[in-house]
């Protein structure tokens, strides 16, 4: 009966999708030519675009599908430890199926609203595996479609118990000097504080890899920081050149977003295998997740205390006459150039990402690499940038922060180093071969 099911659904798809298999079938296009994994990740990266998907928050949802992806293949090739699902994959699936269907499975639970969309892409995607059916009939491309929704399900299902869905009450720092508060012009509440909360993907906990406190008012860091960002990153008569100030909104663009582009046109340059850009990718999300999860524990435990400086530049430029330092003098009609974000200032959100994501694309590439990026603002596609470097990228992504008038200079720092260091944990760490010298 599952087995008639499968097969009435795959037919529907293939209607829908209006590709026709013996016209596939006839052009012979190798099935080795696509990688499915790139393919998927590509619509993933499509997705969170196309569905405005929050910077915050798209690590977890990009580590949830690639998650998946990663222990269906796994689960049939069995050449690395799984993430959460135990390889028990039936004999015969097929890997190609299995990333399909695990990929189309998240995706469709994590984004409602594109559901059309996923679904015309999933047959069609489908509709180019013919190879598995000349032998069987089929049976290979059902059992690894089968197996992906069985290993996507249970993903689901894990990370729906994880912390993000609970209930946490609003969290708005406080009135100390120094404390974060909530910043203009929204005046709001601290914004993804669900994160702060929730159980990390490889790591321990969110506190395993906590960053130092933030340093104090009467140090001559702060002092540096305070001055920098008071120069470079104001709306009007900054010191920053054009083209800094072209970069600073580039930057503020969705973080997964970026890294995941570039590591899919570096995957396809490179010529890796689908195991290998597998593995890449399943790195590279998780380990960017797990930095979100430590960053934003770490905002909401250093925010807490009145003692600490946890501020954002705005407030801090403009009460400047109240944090007791000589070296710092107010600016009460200081603004920043790009709009503060509703959470505190340390640690840093993007420079931590941009730590984690070049630090596994230096992991597995050169750093002379070529790679297109771009940013969605306001539903408005501003002008993609050409690097040719990783770590040129990693640089403009984290002055970008205090470009835009949003972060000190020693927070960046910090938060980079962050995000490098849970990096090579998780690469060290998890999907370990299975077999010596793999």
């Amino acid at each position: 009966m599952r087995s008639q099911f499968l097969r009435r659904f795959l037919f529907g798809l293939t209607v829908i999708a209006t590709v026709s298999l013996t016209c596939v079938s006839a052009t012979k296009v190798a099935d080795d030519e696509t990688n499915q994994v790139l393919e998927w990740n590509q619509i993933l990266i499509d997705t969170l675009v196309q569905g405005n998907a929050v910077n915050a928050t798209s690590p977890r949802l990009s580590a949830i599908v690639h998650t998946a992806i990663f222990d269906a293949y796994n689960g049939i090739e069995r050449r690395y430890t799984p993430i959460y699902v135990q390889p028990a994959a039936p004999r015969g699936a097929s890997r190609r199926a299995a990333v399909i269907a695990a990929a189309y499975t998240t995706l469709h639970a994590l984004f409602p609203t594109r559901q059309s969309d996923l679904d015309a892409r999933y047959a069609a995607s489908l509709a180019a595996l013919y190879d598995d059916e000349d032998d069987d009939g089929g049976r290979s491309r059902e059992r690894g479609i089968a197996w992906g929704v069985q290993v996507a399900n249970a993903v689901l299902a894990w990370r729906a118990a994880d912390g993000f869905s609970g209930s946490y009450p609003a969290f708005r720092g406080g009135p100390a000097v120094g404390q974060w508060r909530p910043t203009p012009p929204l005046l709001a509440s601290m914004a993804s504080q669900p994160l702060a909360f929730t159980q990390p993907f490889v790591l321990a906990s969110a506190t395993q890899f906590q960053p130092p406190a933030p340093r104090g008012f009467l140090t001559s860091t702060y002092v540096d920081d305070f001055n920098t960002v008071k120069s470079l990153g104001r709306f009007s008569g900054s010191t920053r050149t054009d083209d800094q100030t072209a970069l600073a909104p580039f930057w503020d663009g969705n973080a997964s977003v970026h890294w995941n582009q570039a590591a899919n046109q570096m995957a396809r340059a490179n010529d890796l295998s689908m195991s290998k850009a597998n593995r890449l990718l399943a790195v590279l999300n998780i380990a960017m997740a797990d930095t979100m999860f430590t960053t934003w524990n770490g905002k909401r435990h250093y925010a807490e205390s009145d003692t600490l400086v946890t501020w954002r530049p705005i407030t801090a430029i403009t009460l400047a006459d109240l944090d007791f330092n000589p070296g710092t003098e107010a600016d009460v009609n200081w603004t920043p150039l790009i709009s503060t974000p509703s959470h505190p200032e340390y640690p840093a959100g993007h420079p931590s990402l941009n730590g984690a994501g070049a630090t596994v694309l230096l992991t597995w590439f050169d750093d002379a690499q070529t790679f297109t990026l771009t940013t969605r603002a306001n539903n408005i596609d501003l002008p993609s940038r050409t690097y040719t470097s990783i770590s040129q990228a990693r640089m403009d992504g984290n002055n970008a922060r205090v470009w835009g008038g949003m972060h000190y200079p020693s927070t960046v720092a910090i938060s980079n180093q962050l995000g490098e260091t849970i990096a090579n944990y998780i690469n060290e760490h998890a999907m370990q071969p299975l077999h010596p010298g793999q």
